[in-house]
């Protein structure tokens, strides 16, 4: 036998159930991009091989004062201290659009100093000139969230 209320309670159960909302992909011009050429000095696979790159969160990003170009980002590495970037991409992004976002770094350069704060290693980004343009266009690295502090890159 049929309950009396049972369509009510299958149309409250249909209308509780989000429905989820398709994520479109954007579609991007890239007919303005020139891409410049590739280094001519060639480094050597071992050299490369030093070099560590890891996923770091980023905690905190403020505006350095007295420069119109630097960002400092107080980073998550996975070592339980904290890591301190200097990064001159405050042209292409606001500190606040950063915070919570999961970067690409390389976290064994030898520390140093800009403005008098010491940088501990460099920000990965992916850089080029408009086509017929001088202006640049810069994209910081960022990668899925999902990726843990401290994740090594090979």
């Amino acid at each position: 036998m049929k309950s009396l209320d049972s369509d009510k309670k299958a149309s409250k159960t249909s209308e509780a159930t989000p429905v989820a909302a398709e994520k479109v992909a954007e579609k991007v011009d890239f007919s303005n991009v020139k891409i410049e050429p590739l280094f001519e000095e060639e480094v050597d696979f071992d050299t490369f091989s030093k070099s560590d790159f890891r996923a770091v969160k980023v905690k905190e990003c403020v505006a350095v004062p007295k420069s119109k170009k630097l960002l400092q980002f107080t980073l998550d590495d996975g070592t339980g201290t904290d890591r301190t970037i200097l990064s001159g991409i405050h042209a292409y992004y606001e500190p606040e659009e950063l915070v919570g976002k999961t970067l690409i770094a390389i976290t064994n350069l030898p520390p140093r100093k800009m403005m008098g704060i010491e940088s501990c290693g460099m920000l990965l980004s992916a850089v080029n000139n408009l086509k017929d343009s001088e202006d640049e266009e810069l994209h910081l690295l960022m990668v899925d969230d999902h990726i843990p502090a401290g994740a090594k890159l090979y």
